[in-house]
């Protein structure tokens, strides 16, 4: 039998921040084909800084990411080509006047002329249940509106990897059971930065813990998220179902 093959590979990725305090600590990890890894850990852990270099907005400084094999570390240009980040702000990446213009924008940057970026991009939309935002200004729209929103702009250029930076994050009950579904659906493998762990007992099979720059646990998302001892340890509380009793 072949040998499985990861798709991304980070290797003892460390990096500081310009005031020299750590961010990232010898940070080692793999992502299958198949796979949704929650990537979970208290505020300043450092998930946004690892997301960013997954994504290619930051370079490696020491250590390495391997792209299907390729050393992707020091080239930035594989990872903005293969991976698409979601920020946790939508704000932060749209800036069209309307939300067709906006998920449009990507493929007509890439040499897509513009009727068929247009027609692509309604597409993507209507897959996503939100043609019916096409022409919205991203500024008038919910907070809900907007993560779907920005969620079809990095989608219409097909990237091999999913990033997302807390995607229910300020949502209310009904948008971030919207949102929850959409990923659910999607095939691709996939990131989350959250620390909505309900979320991450629904949608992903694997869990990384993240604290103060350092994986601290690594596993199967159940057996990691219902650990109470080990979540304290690491500045994080049961998910709301476990903390309820319920399994």
């Amino acid at each position: 039998m072949a040998e499985r093959r990861p798709l991304l590979s980070v290797k003892n990725l460390s990096y500081n921040y310009q005031d020299g305090s750590s961010a990232l600590n010898e940070v080692s990890f793999e992502l299958f084909e198949d796979e949704k890894i929650a990537l979970v850990g208290a505020n300043g852990s450092g998930k946004s800084t690892l997301l960013l270099h997954l994504s290619g907005c930051f370079a490696a400084g020491k250590g390495e990411i391997f792209f299907k094999d390729n050393d992707a570390g020091g080239n930035t240009s594989i990872l903005m080509a293969a991976a698409g980040l979601v920020f946790q702000e939508p704000d932060d990446q749209m800036f069209m006047p309307s939300v067709l213009d906006d998920v449009t924008f990507g493929l007509v940057a890439g040499g897509v002329n513009a009727k068929t970026a247009r027609e692509t991009a309604y597409s993507c939309l209507e897959m996503l249940g939100a043609s019916h935002l096409a022409e919205r200004p991203p500024h008038r729209m919910s907070g809900g509106e907007k993560r779907i929103s920005a969620l079809a702009g990095i989608l219409v250029m097909h990237p091999e990897i999913i990033l997302l930076d807390e995607p229910t994050s300020g949502l209310d009950p009904a948008a971030r059971r919207r949102v929850i579904e959409i990923l659910k659906d999607m095939d691709k493998p996939m990131i989350l930065a959250t620390h909505d762990l309900d979320m991450a007992l629904d949608l992903c099979g694997r869990t990384l813990i993240l604290h103060k720059g350092t994986i601290t646990a690594s596993g199967e998302t159940r057996q990691i998220l219902c650990d109470e001892k080990l979540l304290r340890a690491n500045g994080l509380a049961l998910p709301m179902r476990y903390a309820d009793g319920v399994k």
